[in-house]
């Protein structure tokens, strides 16, 4: 069909505008700006990341999430309720309430898939396994970083929830739960006790994943540096346990550290390397998807989200 140009006219007549009232589809009887009804489906978030790091598949699962009140009862013992607020207001974020994250990882080696943590309970870690492809049944490994009620939660419940998985977590971290008579681990880790391989510093968990010391969090408590092809990642898990009140004011004490003064010292120590080998790290408490960076900042640090570093293919 030919079409042929008209000329231009910065006029338009009554006849052109009713023909493109016509071409219109029919108005609905919906007041403007109103929509098409839908229900409220309320805040929710994606249960898991997924990235290479060289050759291997690191995947972050979001085991639960809940809002914790009075947050400064946790973090920041040593600080005045005049410098926690301004800690607060500067990052934007609410004095008086807490995001808490909860946040095991999944590294597939090609060999192996290995688990660091397993939440708070066998539901929330399976759910989050399941929303990111994979079944409790496909898991190799299970380590466990330290043994708070939040990481060992969801090993045990009756019955292994890992049927296939070996164990491993830090001779000392096991050497002092055992007699403590705790509850969690009477319950989630003294059935499969002897199950378990034990950790020191340097020991290798699989090719490019090795343990790291990170004492005073628990007595035990184990980080973990992994590296494929020349891709570094930290597993940090909790030498900081909120991005705000113990990453950037890492002297700042936190309840849950069984030995505060060492717990600050491990931070100091964590996050000056972090920040000088600009490495990123996973932290098991930070905002989900818990992948950052450390930036330091005069005496202190300042944590970086990752945005898309993750995901530009080298």
């Amino acid at each position: 069909m030919k079409i042929t140009a008209q000329p231009s006219s910065p006029y338009l007549s009554r006849r052109h505008l009713l023909l493109g009232a016509a071409a219109l589809p029919v108005a609905s009887s919906l007041p403007f700006g109103a929509s098409a009804e839908a229900p409220i489906m309320g805040a929710s978030l994606a249960p898991y990341r997924r990235f290479a790091l060289g050759n291997f598949e690191v995947t972050t699962l979001l085991a639960g999430t809940r809002t914790v009140a009075e947050p400064h009862k946790i973090f920041g013992l040593n600080a005045t309720d005049e410098d926690f607020a301004a800690a607060s207001e500067a990052a934007f974020i609410p004095a008086d309430a807490a995001q808490f994250f909860f946040t095991p990882t999944l590294i597939n080696t090609g060999a192996e898939l290995i688990l660091f943590d397993t939440g708070l309970n066998p539901a929330g870690i399976t759910a989050a396994l399941e929303a990111a492809g994979y079944t409790a049944d496909q898991v190799d490994r299970v380590v466990i970083t330290h043994m708070h009620g939040d990481h060992i939660g969801g090993i045990y419940d009756g019955t292994p929830t890992f049927a296939n998985a070996a164990y491993s977590t830090g001779s000392v971290e096991m050497g002092h739960w055992e007699s403590t008579g705790n509850e969690g681990f009477e319950a989630k880790i003294r059935p499969l006790q002897e199950q378990f391989d034990l950790l020191k510093g340097g020991s290798e968990v699989a090719p490019g994943i090795t343990a790291m010391e990170a004492f005073g969090h628990t007595p035990g408590h184990m980080a973990f540096h992994i590296e494929s092809e020349g891709e570094r990642l930290i597993l940090a898990v909790d030498f900081a346990n909120h991005y705000v009140y113990s990453l950037a004011h890492p002297d700042w004490e936190v309840s849950f550290d069984a030995d505060k003064a060492a717990a600050a010292q491990t931070r100091r120590k964590m996050l000056d390397m972090m920040a000088a080998d600009r490495v990123p790290f996973i932290g098991y408490h930070m905002p989900f998807p818990a992948i950052g960076y450390v930036r330091a900042v005069d005496s202190s640090f300042e944590y970086v989200p990752a945005s898309y570093q993750m995901m530009i293919e080298s």
